[in-house]
């Protein structure tokens, strides 16, 4: 995940790498065209719940007509969603597992089709007065995984004063969400959640939790934070470099927990995509679609990025 998305940053412009996130010049300026009508549904991710709201209002600023609804429950909706044909766009905080993509493709006989529609920082967040400067992935494991300490303090990680003996409140996600399952891959190394984790059913629940528990720690996407949460630099290993969920060090792959987010959709190769899905997907991959990426928190995809996954439905870019 982090070399693909490195390997994908080196292609894009000099303006996903600086610490003003902008939108890749290279983007189209999304013009409507007609013949556009009809609903959509969305059923799947939290972490892309709002996102995908903000894309839906700005597509209907272009098509008022067209209704679109979005179910926001957890990643490990969107697949039964795609494959039961309850909904057309499949939003997922995560890859899907193989054993998804085999239930999809044993019913269509194809698989599912990704589109890489933004990046995240999946960040760790703490109570805006923590003092704690930095966290490796080995900290956090011991602090979220049952093969670290039952319990723990914040003086376990070199906190002093009152934080010393205070023990780490910890706040997560439920198992639906796709960010449960990339937490436990990518930072717990597939160990199990301590059984102390607080799960929540939002990632604004979780970010609302720390905000309120001076002495917590938790996690979720970093469109979520807000002015009362710290997202704390995060290293691979003790000792190497931290480095801070922001856009550049996230294209880079040097933040240790970026990814991409995934909208899935249900298209047979060699097909030709319905006007309204079509459409939808060409906002999200304009300029207009990238700014509400950067509105709601997340960080944009090059026109390189958008460009290899229209190609793969089909669809020539035209820039």
């Amino acid at each position: 995940m982090l070399r693909t998305i490195a390997a994908a940053a080196v292609a894009a412009p000099a303006a996903l790498a600086v610490a003003q996130v902008q939108v890749d010049p290279a983007l189209p300026t999304y013009r409507p065209v007609s013949g556009v009508s009809g609903s959509l549904k969305s059923v799947g991710s939290d972490t892309l719940n709002n996102l995908m709201t903000l894309w839906a209002e700005t597509f209907n600023g272009f098509y008022p007509n067209v209704s679109i609804e979005i179910e926001g429950k957890g990643s490990s909706t969107a697949p039964p969603a795609l494959i039961e044909g309850q909904s057309q766009f499949g939003p997922m905080s995560r890859a899907m597992k193989s054993s998804e993509v085999d239930a999809f493709e044993a019913r269509y006989g194809y698989k599912p089709t990704p589109l890489r529609v933004a990046v995240d920082a999946l960040a760790v967040f703490v109570h805006k007065d923590n003092p704690i400067e930095s966290l490796s992935l080995d900290q956090v494991a011991e602090i979220f995984s049952v093969e670290g300490p039952r319990t723990m303090t914040w003086g376990d990680l070199g906190l002093t004063g009152e934080w010393a003996n205070k023990p780490i409140s910890l706040y997560g996600r439920n198992s639906a969400s796709g960010t449960y399952g990339y937490f436990k891959k990518v930072a717990l190394g597939n160990a199990d959640y301590k059984p102390t984790v607080k799960e929540q059913p939002g990632s604004s629940s979780v970010v609302q939790g720390v905000a309120t528990d001076k002495f917590a720690i938790g996690y979720s996407g970093i469109g979520y934070k807000t002015a009362d949460v710290r997202a704390v630099p995060l290293a691979f290993e003790t000792g190497d470099e931290a480095f801070p969920a922001v856009a550049d060090y996230a294209y880079s792959g040097d933040y240790p927990l970026a990814r991409f987010l995934y909208v899935y959709i249900n298209h047979r190769p060699g097909s030709t995509l319905d006007p309204l899905r079509r459409e939808f997907i060409r906002m999200i991959y304009s300029r207009q679609g990238q700014e509400v990426t950067i509105k709601d928190g997340y960080f944009p995809v090059s026109a390189g990025i958008a460009r290899e996954d229209l190609t793969n439905i089909g669809e020539r870019a035209g820039f």
